[in-house]
């Protein structure tokens, strides 16, 4: 049995690592800063995966591949790019026992290695828009890391489309913008703001960067997705231009954006309990585990009979279910735990839906069926069970985003002043909206003294600034204030 977990009110970081290890998600890795994805963490992710590769391929977005190492001089090639990634490059500088003419960067994110290929495949209007996707590795040496959240090597998708007109270019980065945010939302069951990100805070070589941001449980923020639009500035570098319907040569526009296995991290920092992980049945692979109770040797056959019967009739129930999943089944037959050690070990590995199966329940035809998230002991009759579990999934994936939403508007405050805000950002924390005049001076400022840093700038319903007739939250000005918001982070 594992350990106990240590309680989220007495150290929230230490509660999250020990969910990642006990859950048996991840590992760590004997290269420092890299993680092993276990299978339980590795099932996760490729639901995630398959749900949001879905949806990228809806937008018109195909797959492809583009390699690991990346010449150093591509880097070099778009300089706000290559400075903003230097410090986080790992380089090989030999293979094949001798030292390169050339070093190459294993890839922190493929903008140049693409765009050399963008080059090459683009020569006319014809051939726009051209929509990439890649699912990949990274690797950006961090000199702290976390399990999920940051580590020098993580999983992620990156999409990368070139477009005719900077317009064309900014409806892709706000439509993906809006897929991560819908996709967080529904997947995940996690709330998220969603803006744009201050010229500081933006993706190196980019015109402007989109973000959704998620808070914890402990009232930070986690940047869950980013989305770019990088106008003609690695088409310049990499000259990547198109004959346009008047005859004139000129330089694509293009958008970059992504998400990784931070989501997991921040999924488990969202829902999790201190009985372990609390998984949205939307992630999971296996959402029923049923244990039969087999301390009486004369009822033993007729409550596996049962249980293998409930079993089929669930899975029988995925052609006439609304759930836009199937329902997956596990029965636990291992005689040689007790039942009580195994009811531990699935809350602990977040199994949605756990069904209890015996002798005193077959009299009075019934079962007995628990809900990771409420744990409440619920005594249906067999007959209904199918259903039951359908309407109880259901109902396990909406309630958890509501619980995280209300969580989240609860502690989004508002503040007047400097002053406040500096009291409040300590205690009780969350998020904090406020008015900020655009200077990077002041954005400086908050983040030196406070150690928080504007989350995002929210946007109206066309994707514009909202304006704020308050003065600047640090330096009072009236003049340019936008609402923005303010957390400390991961």
């Amino acid at each position: 049995m594992a350990e106990k977990i240590t309680p989220r009110t007495q150290d929230f970081s230490e509660w999250y690592q020990d969910i990642v290890l006990q859950a048996k998600l991840a590992d760590y890795s004997p290269v420092k800063g890299c993680m092993v994805i276990r299978p339980n963490g590795y099932s996760i992710w490729e639901m995630l995966q398959k749900e949001l590769d879905l949806r990228i391929k809806k937008t018109g977005v195909r797959n492809a591949y583009f390699p690991l190492l990346i010449p150093e001089s591509f880097l070099k090639k778009e300089a706000e790019h290559v400075e903003g990634f230097a410090p986080q490059c790992a380089v090989v500088t030999h293979a094949g026992g001798k030292e390169l003419e050339e070093k190459f960067v294993i890839r922190p994110t493929s903008e140049t290695i693409i765009n050399s290929m963008f080059a090459k495949w683009i020569q006319s209007y014809r051939d726009l828009p051209l929509l990439i996707n890649q699912w990949a590795n990274v690797v950006r040496w961090e000199m702290k890391t976390r399990l999920f959240l940051r580590t020098t090597e993580f999983l992620w998708q990156e999409g990368h489309t070139c477009h005719a007109t900077l317009e064309e270019a900014e409806l892709e980065t706000r439509q993906m913008l809006r897929v991560y945010a819908d996709f967080a939302e529904e997947i995940l069951a996690m709330p998220v703001y969603w803006g744009l990100k201050s010229e500081r805070e933006k993706f190196a070589g980019a015109l402007r960067t989109y973000c959704i941001e998620a808070m914890m449980q402990d009232k930070k923020a986690l940047q869950a997705g980013t989305s770019h639009n990088l106008s003609s500035n690695f088409a310049q570098a990499f000259e990547t231009r198109f004959l346009d319907k008047d005859g004139k040569q000129k330089l694509v526009h293009q958008t970059s954006w992504g998400v990784s296995t931070r989501l997991i991290g921040g999924m488990i920092m969202t829902h999790s309990d201190d009985k372990g992980l609390v998984l949205p049945p939307r992630l999971a692979s296996t959402h029923v585990v049923i244990v039969p109770i087999l301390s009486n040797e004369a009822a033993k056959p007729l409550v596996l009979e049962t249980c293998e019967k409930i079993s089929q009739a669930i899975l029988e129930s995925n052609a006439v279910m609304s759930l836009p999943y199937s329902i997956g089944v596990h029965i636990d037959r291992d005689e040689t735990k007790q039942p009580g050690w195994k009811f531990h070990e699935y809350e602990l590995i977040g199994i949605p839906l756990r069904i209890e199966v015996g002798p005193r329940d077959l009299d009075k035809n019934q079962v007995v069926i628990t809900r990771r998230d409420e744990g409440k002991k619920e005594f249906i009759p067999i007959s209904t069970v199918p259903s039951h579990v359908a309407s109880a999934l259901a109902a396990m994936q909406s309630d958890l985003l509501k619980r995280a939403r209300d969580f989240r508007d609860a502690n989004t405050h508002s503040v007047g002043n400097y002053s406040e805000f500096k009291q409040k950002i300590e205690n009780p924390g969350g998020f904090f909206t406020a008015p900020w005049c655009q200077d990077p001076v002041c954005e400086a400022k908050v983040k030196e003294e406070t150690k928080a840093t504007i989350r995002c700038l929210p946007l109206d319903s066309s994707y514009g600034l909202i304006s704020e007739s308050a003065g600047c939250l640090v330096c009072g000005k009236t003049e340019k204030t936008v609402k923005a918001i303010f957390a400390k982070s991961y």
